[in-house]
């Protein structure tokens, strides 16, 4: 420790002003320390534990931990569960055609509202359930290639349940105004209600509708669906 002389203005007093004086020498022996106590800290974060698989148990039972080379696999296919997807892909691809004359054979705001949400909401389905099909190597249509109208045991492709005729559509495509909101909420009325058909039977049938992305898409299209229909409703309520 060292002492430094400072002279009071007010007593005329020379008195001893004690100064700390800091010592490099145990700075530099703090900081060596420091550095060199954090390298083991560095070294672990750099190992990196092997991964642990966890097998949750059955009610009741354990939970067991598997070999870190365990790799998840698919649930089994189900037929139904293919013929599912394909099926809703159809369904899904008419209710967007119905959607696409609306800004052309309406005014009615809500009407138009209305068929844009539907017509983004079933374009990112499409997307979902042809990604599903392809990874598991599954055609994304019942329809042979090149031939549209038959499926792939060469018979007439049948509408899914719910799915507008021929006739449906181009009386739809023919219709202007309130003609034309008429047509189209009571075929869409009709459509959603064909899709729940189609939900309620994949559930019906023994092995499908296990696979988890199949259950979640076919219960929020359900919801989804059941809510629309019930818009719908209100909206030619108003009319009447």
């Amino acid at each position: 420790m060292n002492w430094k002389l400072q002279h009071s203005r007010h007593e005329g007093k020379v008195r001893p002003r004690r100064v700390v004086v800091p010592r490099f020498g145990a700075l530099l022996a703090v900081g060596v320390f420091v550095t060199w106590s954090a390298f083991p800290a560095v070294g672990q974060q750099k190992q990196t534990a092997a991964p642990v698989v966890v097998q949750p148990g059955a009610p009741g039972q354990p939970s067991k931990t598997l070999p870190s080379s365990t790799r998840g696999v698919l649930p089994p296919l189900a037929q139904a569960d293919i013929e599912f997807m394909q099926g809703m892909i159809m369904h899904h691809q008419q209710a967007i055609e119905m959607t696409d004359m609306i800004n052309s054979h309406t005014d009615n705001k809500d009407l138009r509202s209305l068929g844009a949400r539907i017509s983004s909401s079933q374009s990112d389905e499409i997307k979902m359930m042809q990604r599903w099909l392809a990874t598991r190597g599954q055609p994304l249509s019942m329809a042979m290639p090149g031939m549209p109208d038959m499926d792939r045991s060469g018979k007439p492709m049948a509408l899914m349940p719910g799915m507008l005729t021929l006739a449906q559509m181009d009386a739809l495509r023919n219709a202007r105004g309130a003609g034309f909101d008429h047509l189209f909420l009571t075929g869409m009325i009709q459509h959603h209600e064909g899709a729940l058909t189609m939900v309620k039977d994949l559930f019906n049938t023994a092995g499908a509708g296990q696979d988890a992305e199949i259950f979640d898409f076919a219960t929020d299209a359900d919801n989804s669906q059941r809510a629309e229909i019930r818009i719908m409703q209100g909206m030619l309520e108003k009319k009447s």
